[in-house]
């Protein structure tokens, strides 16, 4: 267990995830409630590990409501370093890499969204009849999404499955008769102490015009550190805000679901690796995304719901960390009954507007792991061939047929001249500053 903490640079678990360990998988059916950004992830994949004893049998399937969710499963799976391999099933991703993946890793876990898990087992392309356990993770936002006949369809394949587990970060009135859960063993840590007041500090900012793209500028303009993200609650006002930040001076990214895939990797993988500061987003960065200091929550449209602003808030502060919770309110605007929290005034008057642009910017190259190309070759090859230092390469982020290579803003033009025409591995492909 140490080695695994120290691989994924954890110093030691949370209460949430020590019980869940200490019940051994000795349960027929599990209940896990907890907050957003409490680690329910680690939680589930540490105790799954136990199962896994013969290589290349399927034992874990894991169900996730969106893409973003399980690419990040898979990412902390891969993260522990283990023998045991994985497969991630999604809408927008070519079945036929999925299915041949399936058959020749021959996964002991598959993670996938519910519409393409069912194609997959409609089609055959994996026997569940040797799946021990299943795990719905985000149960009600699936739920919320309207996949309850998918999921009810690929549970009517699971005829031996021995144990299953539903995650949540609310509570639920009832569990559907579809998931086959009965008397489950429950695990609540909604009011746990994870959240303490300490730990996030809630700002009421004032707009004295009704459209707050002023007030926002010089919001992020008040701030001396830290990335934020600026919630938006329809996609043609993420792209707006986008744009007129942009056109301002201001390094940010957008993210919808009305994008393009490619598009939205794009801009996770610059807001991640630090080239961009600021990412403005609907709704669907509320839930499955994890970004590591994440400062700054802005709400620059009222949530709609209780739900809708935890798992907003739930983007900042996560483990051990501090956050900053800012909701911009116009004359016409109040804050909603639902929101309980005690919200202090902050004023842009006295706070100096200085805006630094990102220390880092982005390459794209048009290779990835499917290529196979490894993180170890663009390092190498960027260190040879782009003569970079090792304090000039930040994070390489390797998807299966690009990659996003986090470079020093200040040598990212003399590194395009040196690479031009060169190939990567012996292979011939684009690297440019993404857009």
């Amino acid at each position: 267990m140490e080695i695994l903490l120290k691989q994924l640079g954890i110093e030691s678990l949370n209460s949430m995830q020590k019980k869940v360990l200490s019940l051994k998988l000795q349960f027929q059916d599990l209940v896990l409630l907890a907050p957003t950004g409490s680690g329910k992830t680690l939680a589930y994949l540490l105790p799954i590990l136990s199962l896994l004893k013969e290589p290349g049998v399927l034992k874990v399937l894991i169900i996730a409501p969106t893409r973003e969710l399980t690419l990040q499963i898979e990412k902390v799976f891969n993260e522990m370093n283990t023998s045991w391999k994985v497969v991630c099933c999604y809408g927008g991703h070519a079945f036929s890499i999925e299915k041949s993946a399936i058959k020749n890793k021959k996964p002991e876990v598959i993670i996938g969204t519910p519409g393409r898990l069912l194609d997959h087992l409609s089609k055959g392309s994996f026997n569940p009849d040797t799946l021990d356990l299943f795990i719905i993770d985000e149960f009600d936002k699936a739920l919320e999404l309207g996949f309850q006949e998918e999921m009810k369809k690929i549970i009517l394949h699971l005829k031996y499955i021995k144990r299953r587990m539903l995650i949540s970060a609310t509570k639920m009135e009832d569990i559907p008769d579809f998931t086959g859960v009965e008397n489950p063993t429950l695990l609540d840590f909604l009011n746990s102490d994870r959240n303490e007041p300490e730990k996030l500090s809630y700002n009421l900012v004032y707009s004295k015009e009704v459209d707050k793209i002023d007030t926002l500028y010089h919001l992020l303009g008040s701030f001396k550190e830290g990335s934020s993200i600026i919630f938006c609650n329809h996609r043609e006002s993420v792209d707006r805000v986008g744009f007129l930040l942009s056109e301002r001076g201001v390094v940010c990214e957008t993210y919808h679901g009305g994008q393009e895939q490619l598009v939205r990797e794009r801009s996770l993988a610059k807001f991640k690796n630090g080239s961009a500061l600021v990412l403005i987003a609907t709704d669907l960065a509320s839930r499955g995304l994890d970004i590591e200091q994440v400062r700054h929550i802005i709400h620059y449209h009222i949530p709609l719901d209780s739900e809708t602003f935890v798992h907003r808030n739930g983007r900042t502060a996560r483990w051990n960390a501090k956050g900053e919770i800012y909701m911009i309110l116009n004359e016409k605007e109040t804050v909603p009954n639902f929101i309980t929290e005690h919200f202090i005034p902050y004023s842009l008057e006295d706070k100096a507007i200085i805006y630094h642009k990102p220390e880092w910017t982005t390459l794209y190259i048009g290779k990835g792991s499917k290529d196979k190309i490894s993180r170890g070759d663009v390092a190498g090859f960027l260190y040879k061939q782009g003569k970079l230092n090792k304090d000039d390469l930040g994070v390489i982020d390797l998807q299966d047929h690009c990659t996003f290579v986090a470079v020093r803003r200040s040598k990212v033009k003399q590194l395009l001249s040196l690479v031009q025409n060169e190939k990567l591995k012996g292979i011939k492909t684009i690297i440019e500053e993404a857009k």
